[in-house]
């Protein structure tokens, strides 16, 4: 689910914002109506400002929803099966991963994104360059986290390899487990 989630936030955000230009670039006039030719750019500008903020809300509860999945699926590991360390440390970096995501990278992308989202369509500064950067540092986490989850999700699919001292207490435990164990003391 949580992989799934991630993958699905990723196509969600652009169509948003894609969804503006396909309803302004549609011939219906009567959705047209309200807008003279002379304030089409302006209904533009605020139904993408509505979009983006509608994506900055879905980020927010998704991250939510993320760090929540991410403390069930570890006390589901360490306390439901007999993963390893390294299984547990997969799923505590997604987690960390994700509360740096909500805690600090995604107020800074949506603070600077309000303050983007009215400027002219060309125009450089420097709110929208640490924006551009947030946004790839982002995707950067998220592509890390994808590839983690891939891989804790192969390991515990295909298990892993168990330690000599494991299996021999397994083996030390199935012998006392057989009834016909003679030198056990009853």
């Amino acid at each position: 689910m949580w992989l799934a989630g991630g993958l699905f936030m990723a196509w969600l955000a652009p169509q948003n914002l894609r969804s503006v230009d396909r309803l302004l670039d549609q011939n219906n006039p009567s959705a047209f109506l309200p807008f003279k030719p002379a304030l089409l750019p302006a209904a533009r500008t605020l139904l993408r400002y509505q979009a983006a903020e509608q994506n900055r809300f879905y980020f927010e509860s998704w991250e939510v929803a993320q760090v929540m999945l991410g403390a069930f699926f570890f006390f589901y590991l360490l306390f439901g099966t007999r993963e390893d360390k390294f299984s547990l440390f997969m799923v505590l970096f997604m987690l960390g991963v994700t509360l740096f995501q909500r805690l600090w990278m995604t107020p800074q992308a949506s603070s600077l994104g309000r303050v983007t989202d009215f400027l002219a369509a060309g125009a450089n500064s420097v709110e929208r360059v640490k924006l551009h950067v947030l946004h790839t540092g982002y995707l950067a986490m998220e592509l890390v986290k994808l590839g983690v989850g891939l891989a804790l999700g192969l390991r515990l699919i295909l298990g892993h390899r168990q330690t000599r001292s494991e299996q021999d207490i397994r083996k030390e435990l199935d012998l006392i487990n057989k009834a016909n164990y003679r030198h056990i003391n009853r």
